[in-house]
């Protein structure tokens, strides 16, 4: 009887551990697998998908310049990979004010929105949608980063805090509080009942 063994599919971390020895493949396999998080969370919080391009490029390439700055102890390499992005965003959000056009480019947004919803198109409709990323992309940065990251992207508090450099309270109490923000920036637009849907569920257009 021949036995067919299957192949196992390598962890992040032994992507990454390849690639520092100049394995191509295992660059390519880790940037397929991992390239949508990042491109992702830039483009939520800048709502510009040419900024989102070019972050996505600079972190999967500040990956492989800076060995050094990787310790694969600390953390997933998909929160080392957002936090590295989150610093490039950051940098451009300060260089380029007034940012964050909240009318243009949403169509990027909504189709990746639409795409990755929990819900039936009966529930989440498109002005539902539409709304919810307004709102977010108006937050403060601080506050719409912690959306993105825990709702969004939905990662843990513990990651989100590694992500950004910070104590799991401050990503608690900021996520409390840009709920609150939400709830009050989408209550003209919807009844009492659908905006709690949302707000309650944000990862609904995630």
């Amino acid at each position: 009887m021949n036995v067919v063994m299957k192949a196992s599919v390598p962890t992040d971390i032994e992507l990454v551990r390849r690639l520092f020895d100049g394995d191509k493949e295992a660059f390519a396999e880790l940037y397929r697998r991992r390239h949508g998080n990042v491109y992702r969370f830039a483009l939520y919080m800048t709502g510009r998908p040419e900024i989102a391009d070019d972050v996505a490029q600079e972190t999967f390439m500040t990956l492989i310049n800076n060995r050094a700055a990787f310790d694969e102890t600390k953390g997933a390499v998909n929160s080392f990979l957002l936090g590295i992005a989150r610093n490039q965003v950051l940098r451009r959000l300060r260089q380029e004010r007034p940012t964050v056009p909240v009318d243009e480019h949403h169509e990027e947004i909504d189709n990746s929105v639409a795409r990755r919803s929990h819900f039936s198109h009966s529930v989440v409709r498109k002005e539902e949608i539409d709304a919810v990323r307004k709102a977010v992309l108006s937050l403060p940065e601080h506050y719409r980063e912690v959306v993105i990251l825990c709702e969004l992207q939905e990662m843990s508090y513990a990651e989100t805090a590694q992500i950004m450099n910070c104590a799991v309270g401050t990503v608690r109490s900021r996520l409390h509080r840009a709920r609150a923000l939400l709830a009050e920036k989408l209550e003209p637009a919807r009844d009492e009942n659908s905006r709690s849907k949302v707000v309650n569920s944000t990862r609904c257009f995630a």
